[in-house]
């Protein structure tokens, strides 16, 4: 299984190929884009509810975040309930708190109804504060579960050899191997009837009376409704103001003396760093992630990875590194995600914003698109619109974010200015360089071939960044990422970046 970075996760073993369908004229009840968890789950919903539909993907099932998802099942979210009481009120935390049981009920049924193979096992948590100023936003924590009716247990001893000075335990939640499980559900999804189109990028599309008209790589489909299930969609919407991308970074460690942790755990720095244990291969690793930053915002990415691996020897008996990888998520301004109707459409959906819940906000969009599709409304409608405005809850965030993507503008200009030639590229490294008059994306391989791009994202016209430990040139306003070769990795963008000329120096 391939995925959108030149680090293999630890999910990447598990490889399935999925029949290439062979027909995909006609015309559609419902076209899904995104062969990640939300578009899969979505993807199967619909069709067992009786509607015809088409998934189409990229590259591969699996290729974006799902397949660099450290996968943890929670039902808190990284926007706490008391930050949701004091942004959205009691009544809607308390329906924030709903929406993630139900996701772990539906991811559940899932496996059970399918007999998905997807080592899903229910845990519970350890959330810890390591100074006084966590402790109070962990007391805070606290405080906003009990009103939601959110079991938090204070506890005295934690599983994580980490100095702490509160922690409580959070029953009821879970882990499980996210490609296994979008692979099972994607194959239910075939039995009952789907079309699952790899390969496939759709580059545009259109609204032509009640059909919507997409035209992919593969062709031309209709349908009647379209769900976007690729973070942010193409184009240039409020949502690609109202969401910034960020990365995160995990790795995979044995352990010499196997003091694995039973539980999951998670601590309060900002940004925190997450734990839990997999078995692969017959062999038990501890996960750890963190070290997040905003997309195209770090000098040096492999150093973000020296960082973690560092803080994690700290307290840790760590013997060896097996895996390292990063991945994408998008942050919300106001906390939450936005889940529902695509603004200024019909019947074009959409599902972003997830922060690092991308597992458990995924899944609850399968339900929340799909009573929208069938029945017109749902419970959850008003709360994850993602034409809502509040500018009380999220207009600090708002401010914050669109003041950085207008500095990107300048920062990048003023940069280029400072390049004097192309030999400032090391080998096997990139960079934005100028070179007569004009600004380019430049890999150099070891050999001495050259990959020149134009450094311009097509999606609104940012200039690209070099991300070193993945190999890849990123937006740093909208997420975009671009491989060595200038093919578009993620959107938003659905244009690769303009190839200038290979050749050898």
């Amino acid at each position: 299984m391939n995925r959108d970075g030149v680090r293999k996760s630890i999910w990447q073993d598990e490889i399935k190929q999925l029949p290439a369908a062979i027909n995909i004229n006609g015309i559609y009840d419902v076209a899904i884009i995104g062969g990640g968890i939300t578009g899969v789950s979505t993807a199967y919903r619909l069709q067992g509810s009786g509607k015809k539909c088409i998934l189409i993907e990229a590259f591969n099932i699996g290729f974006g975040t799902t397949g660099g998802t450290t996968a943890h099942l929670n039902n808190f979210y990284d926007t706490t309930y008391a930050e949701a009481i004091s942004k959205f009120g009691l009544s809607n935390a308390k329906l924030l708190a709903r929406s993630a049981k139900e996701a772990m009920e539906i991811i559940e049924t899932n496996i059970t109804d399918n007999d998905i193979d997807c080592d899903l096992q229910k845990k519970s948590a350890h959330l810890f504060a390591l100074d006084d100023k966590q402790k109070k936003q962990l007391e805070d924590m606290i405080e906003g579960s009990e009103k939601v009716g959110h079991l938090m247990i204070p506890i005295q001893k934690i599983s994580y050899p980490i100095p702490f000075t509160k922690a409580v335990e959070i029953p009821g939640q879970g882990q499980f191997h996210p490609i296994k499980y979008i692979g099972g559900l994607s194959n239910a999804f075939l039995n009952a009837g789907g079309t699952i189109v790899e390969n496939c990028r759709c580059d545009s599309h259109s609204e032509e009376g009640n059909l919507i008209v997409l035209n992919t790589s593969r062709g031309v489909i209709k349908a009647k409704s379209v769900v976007y299930a690729t973070h942010i969609p193409p184009g240039i919407s409020r949502l690609h103001f109202t969401n910034s991308p960020y990365r995160s970074y995990a790795m995979a460690f044995t352990l010499r003396n196997g003091d694995y942790p039973a539980e999951l755990g998670y601590d309060l720095m900002d940004p925190y760093h997450y734990y839990r244990v997999h078995e692969v291969n017959g062999e038990k690793l501890l996960i750890a992630g963190g070290e997040d930053h905003k997309t195209g915002h770090a000098d040096d990415t492999g150093e973000c990875f020296s960082m973690l691996e560092n803080y994690v020897r700290e307290y840790f008996d760590v013997d060896l590194v097996k895996y390292s990888w990063s991945s994408q998520y998008y942050e919300p301004v106001d906390g939450l995600p936005y889940i529902g109707k695509l603004p200024g459409t019909k019947n074009i959906f959409t599902a972003t914003g997830f922060r690092g819940n991308g597992m458990m906000f995924g899944t609850l969009s399968s339900k929340v698109i799909s009573d929208l599709i069938l029945t017109g409304s749902s419970d959850y409608e008003r709360l994850f619109d993602p034409s809502r405005v509040d500018p009380i809850a999220g207009l600090t965030e708002f401010v914050k974010e669109n003041i950085s993507v207008v500095g990107d503008f300048i920062k990048d200009k003023l940069f280029m200015e400072k390049i004097a030639s192309l030999s400032e590229v090391n080998d096997g490294a990139g960079k934005v360089v100028k070179y007569e008059g004009e600004s380019y994306a430049l890999y150099k391989e070891s050999k001495g071939k050259i990959h020149l791009l134009k450094s311009t994202c097509p999606h609104a016209r940012c200039e690209v960044r070099w991300n070193g430990a993945e190999l890849s040139w990123d937006c740093p306003c909208h997420g975009s990422r671009f491989g060595i070769d200038g093919k578009v990795l993620t959107a938003p963008s659905v244009k690769d970046l303009i190839k200038v000329n290979e050749k050898n120096v």
